[in-house]
């Protein structure tokens, strides 16, 4: 399963190469529409969108890399691109890291295989942005700054806050502490190892908050599945949707958009996220500085960051992640309200790691989770 590691947070081995046959028609720099489209910031400094999209179909082809089609609706948009703009996206290694994309962008450089976006967890982006271009989108002035780079090398997209997911057998989760009592037992599960994908972390670094810990320090975090541990409630197994319909694991620590009864498979599951622990998490979408593709990798970016009713945004929305341009399309009324009306309720302040909050939490844990935990 992508899931567990989509924000791996360390290195992990070279994925299989990316399917043969991408196109690379129309692919050289300035091949389309008088515009250097490899370099090219803006659709307006290519000359506007008309002339981006003609360059884009003439190149024809659009390569993407981990990318299911379950995770947060990529399936249908894909296709609605697709269908859209008449552009084939080949779609590599869909169950991959943000580090596999990484490492595809630099084994397959100069082929017409590499990449030509990345949808990248920030703890990757961050440490290689000398592989992007940069690239403002025609609703940049609708991304708040704290979520995108000055220069548009790396643009948050969508993303959530971290919930706890569980059956309805367990009646209603109003309180952290609750999954310390005798009834969950082995009930309580992490989507994978904390010490080696960032949602798991995020688990642990939520229960933190929740337990009077701050984003500097996850100790309390630890200290909290260390009582679990005892208590005989920590499940060791690594939650995917297999294990939650199976029943293994009736208790989550995850993403919210990826707890939803409707991912998740289960009708009777149900989200709590913890007004005192509002823990929030975006990936980012790069464009690989070297695409093969460059009008298509830039058209895609234009269309995942469109506000209209088939636009990424929404798409993204329809799939229960929460888009970066929410909150301006909640006040210019083009969001999808009835999408919008069914995300997990939260209230609090939201709370955002840091990079070096993430990487302190990170050697933390590597120093100190399998003490705790075994």
């Amino acid at each position: 399963m992508r899931s567990p590691h989509r924000f791996a947070l360390a290195g992990v081995a070279a994925l299989a190469l990316l399917a043969a046959g991408c196109s690379s028609s129309g692919s050289s720099p300035g091949a389309s529409g008088g515009a250097n489209w490899a370099t090219v910031t803006s659709a307006a400094a290519g000359g506007g969108m008309s002339k981006l999209i003609a360059a884009a179909k003439k190149e024809g082809t659009l390569n993407v890399i981990a990318l299911p089609p379950t995770w947060a609706n990529y399936g249908a948009i894909i296709s609605t691109f697709e269908k859209k703009y008449g552009i084939k996206v080949n779609s590599a290694n869909p169950e991959g890291t943000s580090q596999d994309e990484v490492n595809a962008v630099k084994q397959e450089n100069g082929t017409s295989a590499a990449p030509d976006v990345l949808d990248i967890g920030m703890s990757v982006a961050l440490v290689n942005t000398s592989l992007f271009a940069p690239y403002r989108v025609s609703t940049w002035s609708d991304i708040p700054a704290a979520q995108k780079a000055a220069n548009g090398v790396w643009v948050q997209d969508y993303g959530g806050y971290m919930s706890i997911g569980y059956s309805s057998k367990f009646g209603t989760i109003t309180s952290m502490s609750q999954l310390l009592g005798p009834k969950f037992k082995n009930a309580v599960a992490l989507n994978g190892n904390p010490t080696a994908a960032n949602a798991a972390l995020n688990g642990v670094m939520m229960a933190n908050l929740v337990q009077g810990g701050t984003a500097g320090s996850i100790a309390k975090g630890v200290s909290f599945f260390q009582q679990l541990k005892a208590a005989g409630n920590f499940s060791p197994v690594s939650a995917t949707g297999a294990t939650i319909k199976a029943g293994t694991t009736p208790v989550v620590f995850n993403w919210d958009y990826l707890n939803l009864p409707s991912y998740v498979g289960v009708s009777n599951w149900k989200v709590f996220i913890p007004s005192n622990a509002v823990l929030g998490g975006y990936y980012a979408q790069t464009i690989n500085k070297n695409a093969p593709h460059p009008a298509a990798a830039r058209l895609w970016e234009e269309f995942l960051y469109s506000q209209a009713a088939a636009g990424g945004q929404n798409l993204w929305l329809e799939g229960g992640a929460r888009p970066v341009e929410q909150p301006a399309m909640t006040s210019n009324g083009s969001i999808n309200t009835s999408a919008a009306s069914k995300l997990p309720p939260v209230s609090g302040t939201p709370v955002f790691l840091s990079e070096t909050q993430a990487t302190n939490a990170a050697n933390y844990l590597s120093a100190n989770w399998a003490k705790a935990i075994g």
